[in-house]
């Protein structure tokens, strides 16, 4: 029998923080990694429905950086954010393999905004994976214009892909 598929999990908290969680379908080592290998990256962080990656680069250890470059699909909306093609980017503060990662995050479309800082644990349950990410933000103002974007519905898809994604890689070293 399928283990069931977890759900993802968004709170407010404070003034200007994020919480997303979510348990995954694989051990801490493998979604840590998921989330760190620009190769493996390119394959979960876009919303498929919305988006495409089309250049993908991590440089994973404290003072590195990483950039994501999306390419929008014709009427999903991001096209208004950051026209067809737009990125992601930001630098790594703290990095502990398989269990603690803290970096910089910037929409460059809204450079000006400022970006913020997320603090992502990935922390075993039994043969899954308790991640949390706390996204922590300049303003009240800065978190409802991120929210605003659509992100909510994007993180949503992107956490499934990214589930899909370690289950079956799992899977296929059983």
């Amino acid at each position: 029998m399928a283990e069931r598929k977890g759900e993802t999990s968004l709170k407010l908290v404070g003034d200007c923080e994020l919480e997303i969680s979510r348990v995954f379908r694989a051990p801490p080592r493998v979604v840590f990694e998921a989330w760190t290998k620009a190769e493996v990256v390119a394959k979960w962080w876009a919303p498929k429905s919305r988006a495409d990656i089309v250049e993908c680069t991590a440089d994973v250890r404290p003072g590195g950086g990483y950039r994501y470059v999306l390419r929008a699909r014709p009427g999903h909306g991001f096209e208004k954010a950051g026209g067809d093609v737009f990125a992601f980017s930001g630098k790594y503060l703290e990095v502990t393999p398989f269990s603690k990662l803290v970096y910089t995050h910037v929409f460059e479309p809204m450079a000006h905004a400022g970006g913020c800082t997320i603090a992502v644990t990935f922390q075993q349950q039994g043969d899954s994976t308790l991640l949390i990410s706390r996204e922590t933000y300049s303003s009240r103002e800065v978190r409802q214009m991120v929210l605003d974007t659509g992100m909510e519905h994007g993180m949503r898809e992107t956490m499934d892909q990214l589930d899909d994604l370690v289950a079956a890689s799992v899977a296929r070293s059983r």
